[in-house]
């Protein structure tokens, strides 16, 4: 076999420029995967945070008639305990759980806004400050004045809302709402945060209120419209669900309430992780197409020496060695291109994993309700590479069979008549 491998990496020399086509095309494909697999990573993983954080939590309950009416926000069908008795019973009895870290109850209602020129439509979340902060870490989001907090009629605003608004920290604004009875109601808050955020849904439509305000306000004593709860991993919430069901089912709210683990209640999620899947075989896809290049120039090979393999065989060299021969040229021209192709790939998203991507021209036209944050940050993984690299070996190794399989067949009598 060592014979065959020196036989191999001379014969690859013997045209330079032909080897250098092929090693290239094999690492453009692999790098474009490494950056491709990257940038795909990163935006993901991006979304994924901003969706458990903002809008599923690991997993969330909410009232069955509530989620088919959810972006109506609806406060006629709250999540309000047991038997209509509260959340604090229920919350307790779902935090002795196993695996639950923490129980996150949030109001999302509509509001309302009139300023000089027009009618500002708003989103109020009534959270609990401290467990939002711990949860979401919401206050880095905050570049001037504080965080609410419980007990205070005052609200956190992002910067484009307030512009809108022409209103700023320290000043009152006055809010309409409509209540959990359907009644139009107004009440005047103290602004006392603003939040710079690169995702428009907290710049540009959300405030922050407490929730035992906002529970006041909307008579929704002790409700929520959602309970968000924290396992202590979330690739596991799927596995916890059914314990939370069993809770629910054994209280008599089975059929109240729904209960979906963060990858189950978003369609946005649900469409990303079968896009992965299918980017998959994209990746092995661009990997082929740079494979035909290896394969043409083993089939040239082949075809410029034939006498030479007849000649081999006739020196007693046997199909199986000579098709190992030519298996050996193409794996060489495999490792060598997808190794620098792993390596220049890894180096590029190391460097865009620093700065990012920004896309918000191309994002501004997307619904706020689409959590997607405009600058993309590429992740850099050694998984990308090892990935990338083991299938370009892979899949360019085995594509050479075709053209090896041809010169093991050549029939020696027949090739050395060749010239």
């Amino acid at each position: 076999m060592r014979f065959l491998a020196n036989i191999a990496l001379r014969n690859l020399f013997r045209n330079k420029l032909r080897t250098i086509v092929a090693i290239v095309a094999i690492a453009v494909s692999v790098l474009v995967v490494v950056f491709t697999r990257g940038l795909i990573g990163g935006f993901i993983e991006s979304s994924f945070s901003l969706y458990v954080h903002y809008d599923t939590g690991h997993i969330k309950i909410v009232n069955e008639e509530y989620k088919q009416k959810e972006r109506l926000l609806s406060l006629a069908y709250p999540v309000d305990g047991f038997a209509n008795t509260g959340l604090a019973e229920m919350k307790q009895e779902i935090n002795e759980l196993e695996n639950i870290e923490m129980v996150i109850p949030r109001i999302k209602f509509g509001a309302t806004v009139s300023t000089e020129d027009e009618l500002v439509q708003m989103m109020g979340w009534g959270v609990n400050p401290q467990k939002e902060i711990a949860f979401t870490n919401v206050e880095k989001e905050i570049v001037e004045g504080r965080m609410v907090e419980s007990a205070k009629r005052e609200v956190v605003m992002g910067t484009v809302l307030l512009n809108k608004l022409q209103k700023k920290v320290g000043e009152d604004v006055t809010i309409l709402y409509n209540t959990s009875f359907n009644s139009f109601k107004g009440a005047t808050f103290k602004i006392v945060g603003r939040i710079e955020s690169a995702l428009g849904l907290l710049n540009e439509q959300v405030f922050y209120t407490p929730l035992d305000v906002a529970q006041h306000l909307l008579y929704m004593d002790d409700q929520a419209t959602e309970l968000l709860l924290v396992t202590n991993n979330l690739e596991q919430s799927a596995q916890i669900v059914p314990e939370v069901n069993e809770l629910l089912e054994q209280r008599g709210v089975g059929d109240k309430y729904v209960v979906n683990a963060w990858n189950e209640g978003s369609a946005f999620i649900q469409m990303m992780l079968v896009a992965s899947d299918i980017y998959n075989f994209i990746y092995i896809f661009l990997v082929i197409l740079s494979a035909f290049v290896v394969i043409n120039t083993l089939v040239m090979i082949v075809k410029e020496r034939t006498q030479e393999i007849g000649m081999m065989a006739a020196l007693g060299l046997k199909s199986k060695d000579i098709l190992s021969l030519f298996l050996l040229e193409g794996a060489a021209m495999a490792v060598t291109g997808s190794f620098l192709g792993a390596v220049g790939g890894g180096l590029i998203n190391y460097y865009l994993a620093q700065i990012g991507i920004d896309y918000s021209a191309a994002m501004e036209t997307m619904g706020q309700d689409i959590l997607v944050n405009p600058i993309i940050y590429p992740s850099f993984e050694a998984e990308h590479m090892i990935y990338a690299f083991v299938l370009g070996v892979i899949v360019t190794t085995l594509t050479s069979i075709i053209p090896a399989r041809r010169a093991a067949k050549l029939n020696p009598t027949e090739a050395l008549r060749q010239i």
